[in-house]
């Protein structure tokens, strides 16, 4: 009795402990649901507003959100690129870790960018635009020069696929249309061994026609031929013969036969 609740109670235990590990792992993965959403839905509307300025306003300001837009766009697509292949090319793992090093300066960059939209001093932003639009210019130059790399040695490995199964099928398509060699030899040896050639040839055994070609005649099989193994010529099924009517045994009631007579 005291075992049975023993085992109960490790049960309960081991149920309630599940359910929390459960919980727990429900609530984190809600949770970095919910922050990715907020965190996309912040960067949209990020890049709205900085199009919105890009376009609409001019100056320094502008000038301003459009370094932003520009170094932004860059940096995620050349990250998207980089995830995308290191899926199926582990070697773009040194890839990665570079791009992460040039994402903190893109970082950096972008913060700072981002101050000086909100300062008042527009003389001194002004001079100071064409040091950050080089900065600019050398972050986005890097991260496209590593986006374009990966997908260059991503459509190589496709053409050399593509090669390598276009020459197997090549092989496969000339192999299937070897088919006039063996599919025509096998017919004229079937009809070859289907039935026996004539074993004498001319004479009073082979038929000659009009044009004196001579003709295969059908032959049968001898007797004993056709004895199967283990079996004699005795065993073997005979022929029925007629019987011989002076060799047959009279009854009484049979009549005998009248001899003929001649005129």
């Amino acid at each position: 009795m005291e075992a049975a609740i023993l085992i109960m109670a490790l049960l309960f235990v081991a149920f309630v402990a599940l359910g929390v590990y459960v919980s727990v792992k429900v609530i984190g993965a809600a949770k970095r649901g919910v922050e990715r959403t907020v965190t996309q839905a912040r960067r949209t509307v990020e890049e709205t507003t900085l199009r919105a300025k890009s376009y609409g306003q001019g100056g320094v300001a502008g000038e301003l959100a459009q370094l932003r837009l520009s170094l932004r766009t860059s940096m995620r697509a050349t990250q998207d690129a980089l995830h995308a292949g290191a899926a199926e090319d582990a070697s773009l793992s040194e890839s990665i870790g570079l791009f992460q090093r040039l994402s903190a300066h893109g970082h950096e960059l972008d913060d700072e960018l981002k101050r000086l939209e909100r300062e008042p001093d527009r003389a001194t932003v002004a001079s100071l635009l064409p040091g950050l639009r080089e900065r600019t210019e050398r972050i986005t130059r890097s991260a496209e020069s590593l986006r374009w790399a990966a997908r260059d040695r991503a459509r190589k490995f496709a053409d050399d696929d593509l090669d390598a199964l276009s020459t197997q099928i090549d092989v496969e398509a000339g192999a299937l249309r070897h088919w006039s060699g063996a599919e025509t030899a096998e017919p004229e040896a079937a009809a070859a061994a289907s039935w026996p050639q004539a074993g004498g040839t001319g004479g009073a055994g082979g038929g000659v026609d009009g044009g004196g070609d001579r003709v295969a005649e059908q032959t049968w099989p001898e007797a004993g031929a056709g004895v199967g193994p283990g079996q004699t010529v005795a065993e073997q099924p005979q022929a029925i013969t007629a019987s011989d009517p002076r060799q047959q045994t009279s009854y009484p009631w049979q009549k005998t036969a009248r001899p003929e007579t001649t005129n």
